[in-house]
């Protein structure tokens, strides 16, 4: 013998539809605060490895730049952060700078951005080099004659406004091709130290950061974990959802069970 059908409503009210109800929240709410867990624990551990992978960045002992990127080569994103060291002459009347970027706690400044004129096998090559970063708009020159300079590699950005007036908002190798003739290097670097020293250093040109990868912050196990207890968390609330439908279509009665009607009217009567 089966309940009658009744409406969904009727069937949520009953007693041990409420019963099952206050259990399932309870294991949805546990899943919720797991889930919590797991996104606060994979915010330590990512940002305890990202202080580990800065440090290993800033320590890591440098190649040469021809090992890693040639002219007009398409910039892979493994060499992001990879410190090079090269070898050129600065064209510093050819200097720009890369207006609107931050600093710090700074939002509003300059990165200095010159070119370095690269010896190679097939002639002279083209490498944006980021001096520093300044807040204002006059910048020192850069090193004469030939100079080391060890960094860090970052790929080239999307296209901006047109250069004008020795600004522009992107560092693009294509704008910079048109700019400053080529070939140009698809990246850019961006200096850790320079030798000889860069004089603008000592006239408040303030270094960078090394950059960042993408997909930092955030320890992508336990994000999956997280992920994991919040979809279980979910089907709780979907299975408790599922049953009352059943309910309200008519069940099997299980040993034990009093009619539906019986339990209708005594929660009618409690009213």
């Amino acid at each position: 013998m089966a309940d009658t059908p009744t409406s969904l409503w009727r069937a949520a009210l009953r007693p041990r539809m409420l019963g099952l109800l206050v259990v399932l929240l309870a294991a949805a709410a546990v899943c919720a605060r797991l889930g919590v867990w797991q996104l606060e624990r994979a915010e330590v551990r990512g940002a305890l490895s990202a202080d580990r992978e800065a440090e290993r960045i800033l320590s890591a002992d440098p190649e040469p730049l021809a090992d890693l990127l040639a002219p007009g080569d398409p910039f892979v994103g493994d060499l992001v952060a990879r410190k090079a060291v090269v070898t050129g002459t600065y064209d510093d009347d050819a200097t720009l700078l890369v207006t609107g970027r931050s600093h710090d706690t700074r939002s509003e400044g300059n990165l200095v951005l010159t070119p370095l004129l690269v010896p190679t096998d097939e002639g002279t090559a083209v490498l944006p080099v980021v001096r520093g970063w300044t807040a204002g708009d006059d910048v020192p020159s850069a090193p004469d004659g030939p100079v080391e300079v060890v960094g860090w590699l970052q790929v080239g950005e999307a296209a901006g406004d047109p250069v004008v007036d020795g600004r522009t908002d992107a560092i693009s190798p294509a704008q910079l091709l048109t700019t400053w003739g080529g070939p140009v290097y698809t990246g850019y670097l961006v200096v850790q130290t320079s030798d000889p020293a860069d004089p603008a250093a000592q006239a408040g040109l303030e270094p960078l950061d090394p950059p960042t990868r993408a997909g930092s912050g955030l320890n992508i196990q336990n994000l999956a974990y997280a992920a994991q207890w919040w979809i279980f968390g979910l089907f709780v609330a979907a299975l408790w959802w599922r049953l009352v439908r059943d309910e309200a279509a008519g069940r099997p009665l299980l040993p034990g069970d009093a009619p539906a009607e019986a339990e209708d009217d005594a929660l009618a009567a409690r009213r």
